[in-house]
C-alpha cells in the first residue's frame, strides 16, 4: 500500500499547535496517556480472547517502555488488541473528538493552563508536548497486516503498510523534541529515573506489568481491587505507608466496594496521629482519584467534605471518563453519588469502631475530633450523625461519653443536656464557678473544650432534629437546675437581699462603666465568691475571642456579676459599701477580673490587676 495522507479538522490542528508550543507545564501526562492506552488495549485483547480462544497468542501480556538516548526516541509498546487501518484513522485521526471545543475554550484562560493537561485529558496527542514526531506501528489481534501511522503535528498524518509485527499490539515511538534542554530546567524524558518516577506516580497500579530495561517498574498492587479476605493487615499497612509516606501504621482502614448504578471501589485510612501541618495546611493530603487504576489527581476535594480531610486513601471509579477535569468534576453526578456513598461508609465504620473498639476510637477522637465537629456547623444534614459519634468530657469522671450515654444517665427532671463550653484547658473548665449550682445537686455537665463548641451551642436550636434533647448552655443567665417552686423561693430570698446590695451594685457600675449589665446577689454559688453570667442571647467571652482571632470586632457585651451572698468576703464587701469604704471599688474590680480569668479571658489592664492584688496583699499582711 502506498503512503496515504490525511488532514485534521480545523480545531484539531489548532490544538496540535498549542501542544507543540508546549505552553503547559505538566508534560509528564503524555506518558501516562500512552500507558493507559496500552493497558486498555491489553484489557480488550483479554476480553476478545475469552470470546474466541482461537485468537489467543502464546505471549504474556505486558507494556514495555524503551528509551534510546542516542536516537532521542522513547517507545511504549504493548501486545494488546492492536488496530486496523480504519481504526488508526478513527482513533488517532480524530483528536479529542469529545472535548476539543471545551479544551480550547478552557485553554484561553491563562490561569488554567497549568491544570488542563492531565485534568482534561486530551489523550494520545499530548505526546506533542514532548515529541516533534510520533510513529505508531500496530497489528490487529487476528489480523495479518501491520500499519504505521506518522505525524509531526503539522495538521496532517500519514498511514502506510509496515514491516510485519511478530505479534499483535501497538508500538508508539516518540522522536523527542530537541528544544527541551535539561540545563534550562526541562525534564529529560529519556532518563531512567524520570521514566520510573512518572510511572510510579501515575501508573503504579496498572494491572499489567510495565517493563523498562527488562525489569518491572510498577507495583500492580491495587489492593482496593482485591477481596478483603485476601489482604493481610501487613499489606494494608504497607500500602498506607506507600501512599502517604507516613512511617506509622494507620489507626484503621475502610474498604469500599460499591456496585449498582455507579460502580467504584476505594480504600481509605485514618492516620494514627494528626499530621503536624493538618491545621496549618488544610490543603494537604486527602483522597486520590483513580479511574480504572489510572491516577487522575491528588486531594480530590469533591470526593469528601472538608471536615473529613484527615482521611487518606484512594477512590477508583469505573464510570468516570478519563478526560475528567476539575471543572467538570464539580458538576459530575457520579462524583456526587461517590461522595454520599463514601461519607455514609466512613460514618458507619466510625460507629462500628466506637461500639466495638472504644480505645482506638478515643485515639481517633483525640487526633481528629476538633475537625469532625466542624461538620456539625458546616453540614446540617449530617449534624445529628456527627453529634452521635462525638465524644465529650464530663464533670462526673475523667473518661469520655457520647450524648446517648449522657442521656441514659440523665435525672428524670432534666429538661436537656447541661453543657459548659470554654477554655481548652479541661482542669480550668472544671474549676468554673458556673458548675457549682449543678454539681452541688448531683447533675452531670458536659465539658466542651474545642473552639467550635461555642458555635455549636449558639446554633443548637437550628442544627438539632426536633426529637433531640436540647443542649443547654449553663453559662446563660436563664439555665439553672431548679424547679419552678425552687426558683420562686430563691427569688423571694433574693428580693430580701437586694436592698442590702444596692450600695454595692451602684459602686460597681460606677467603678466599671460599660462592662456590667448589673450586679446581683446569688444563692446558686456554693464555694466561689463571684462569677460572670452571659445575658440570654448574649455572646460569651470565648465567642468574642473566636471573632477576634478571625479578624472581626465583636459587639460590646455587658455581663452580670453574680456575688455569692453567703460568702464571707461578699458579706464583708456589702458592709464596706454601706460604710463608703474607699477600698471597696478595688476589691470589686479584682473579683470581676478574677471571674474573667476563670472564663479564659485576660484582664483588660493586667498591670492594674496586679497592682490591686499587691495592694490587697499588703493590706492583709499589715493588718495580720
Amino acid at each position: 500500500m502506498s503512503e496515504e495522507k490525511f488532514y485534521y479538522q480545523t480545531e484539531a490542528a489548532e490544538l496540535l499547535k498549542m501542544m507543540i508550543s508546549s505552553v503547559y507545564s505538566n508534560k509528564d501526562i503524555f506518558l501516562r496517556e500512552l500507558i493507559s492506552n496500552a493497558s486498555d488495549a491489553l484489557d480488550k485483547r483479554r476480553i476478545e480472547c475469552l470470546k474466541d480462544s482461537e485468537l489467543a497468542e502464546n505471549t504474556d501480556p505486558a507494556i514495555t517502555i524503551t528509551s534510546d538516548p542516542d536516537a532521542k526516541t522513547l517507545s511504549v509498546s504493548d501486545n494488546g488488541i492492536g488496530m486496523t487501518r480504519d481504526e488508526l484513522i478513527q482513533y488517532l485521526g480524530t483528536i479529542a473528538k469529545s472535548g476539543t471545543k471545551e479544551f480550547l475554550k478552557a485553554a484561553k484562560n491563562d490561569n488554567a493552563q497549568n491544570e488542563l493537561i492531565g485534568q482534561f485529558g486530551v489523550g494520545f496527542y499530548s505526546v506533542f508536548m514532548a515529541a516533534s514526531r510520533v510513529e505508531v506501528v500496530t497489528r490487529k489481534l487476528g489480523g495479518a497486516d501491520t500499519f504505521k501511522f506518522t505525524s509531526d503535528g503539522d495538521g496532517s498524518f500519514t498511514i502506510t503498510e509496515a514491516e510485519q509485527r511478530s505479534e499483535c499490539g501497538t508500538t508508539v515511538t516518540l522522536f523527542m523534541r530537541q528544544d527541551d534542554n535539561p540545563e534550562d530546567g526541562a525534564k529529560n524524558y529519556l532518563d531512567e529515573w524520570t521514566i520510573k518516577g512518572i510511572v510510579s506516580k501515575y501508573s503504579d497500579f496498572i494491572s499489567w506489568p510495565i517493563y523498562f530495561k527488562d525489569k518491572i517498574i510498577n507495583s500492580q498492587k491495587a489492593i482496593w481491587q482485591r477481596p478483603d479476605s485476601e489482604i493481610t493487615e501487613e499489606e494494608y499497612n504497607e500500602f498506607y505507608k506507600h501512599l502517604t509516606h507516613d512511617w506509622r501504621d494507620p489507626l484503621t482502614h475502610i474498604k469500599i466496594n460499591a456496585e449498582g448504578s455507579t460502580n467504584f471501589k476505594g480504600l481509605l485510612f485514618v492516620p494514627s496521629e494528626a499530621p503536624f501541618d493538618l491545621f496549618m495546611n488544610p490543603e494537604s493530603g486527602g483522597i486520590s482519584l483513580y479511574i480504572n487504576r489510572v491516577f487522575i489527581m491528588n486531594d480530590c476535594k469533591d470526593l469528601i467534605p472538608g471536615y473529613l480531610r484527615f482521611i487518606r486513601g484512594v477512590i477508583d471509579s469505573e464510570d468516570l471518563p478519563l478526560n475528567i477535569s476539575r471543572e467538570i468534576l464539580q458538576d459530575e453526578p457520579i462524583i456526587r453519588v461517590i461522595r454520599r456513598s463514601t461519607q455514609r461508609k466512613i460514618f458507619a465504620e466510625f460507629r462500628k469502631l466506637l461500639e466495638n473498639d472504644r480505645d482506638n476510637y478515643i485515639k481517633l477522637w483525640l487526633a481528629f475530633g476538633k475537625i469532625l465537629k466542624e461538620g456539625i456547623i458546616q453540614d446540617p444534614e449530617q449534624a445529628k450523625t456527627l453529634l452521635g459519634i462525638s465524644l465529650f468530657r464530663t464533670t462526673d469522671n475523667d473518661g469520655w461519653t457520647t450524648l446517648a450515654e449522657y442521656e441514659s444517665r440523665m435525672k428524670p427532671e432534666q429538661k436537656g443536656i447541661y453543657c459548659l463550653a470554654g477554655r481548652d484547658n479541661l482542669a480550668a473548665l472544671k474549676a468554673s464557678p458556673k458548675l457549682e449550682p449543678f454539681t452541688s445537686r448531683g447533675y452531670e455537665v458536659l465539658l466542651m473544650t474545642d473552639p467550635v463548641d461555642e458555635v455549636i451551642l449558639s446554633q443548637a436550636n437550628f442544627i438539632l432534629p426536633e426529637d433531640a434533647k436540647d443542649l443547654l448552655n449553663i453559662a446563660r443567665d436563664d439555665v439553672l437546675p431548679y424547679s419552678e417552686d425552687e426558683k420562686k423561693a430563691n427569688d423571694e430570698k433574693l428580693k430580701e437581699l437586694d436592698a442590702d446590695f444596692e450600695p454595692l451594685r451602684k459602686l460597681a457600675l460606677e467603678a466599671m462603666p460599660g462592662k456590667l449589665e448589673t450586679v446581683r446577689p446569688s444563692l446558686t454559688l456554693t464555694g466561689s465568691p463571684a462569677c460572670l453570667r452571659d445575658a440570654p442571647g448574649g455572646m460569651s467571652l470565648q465567642m468574642e475571642n473566636l471573632m477576634r482571632s478571625a479578624g472581626q470586632t465583636p459587639p460590646v457585651q455587658k455581663r452580670t456579676l453574680e456575688l455569692n451572698a453567703s460568702h464571707p468576703a461578699v458579706k464583708k464587701l456589702v458592709e464596706m459599701a454601706g460604710n463608703n469604704d474607699p477600698k471597696t471599688a478595688d476589691i470589686l474590680r479584682v473579683l470581676y477580673e478574677q471571674s474573667m480569668i476563670l472564663e479564659g479571658a485576660m484582664p483588660e489592664d493586667p498591670a492594674g490587676f496586679v497592682k490591686r492584688i499587691d495592694d490587697l496583699m499588703t493590706l492583709a499582711l499589715r493588718d495580720g
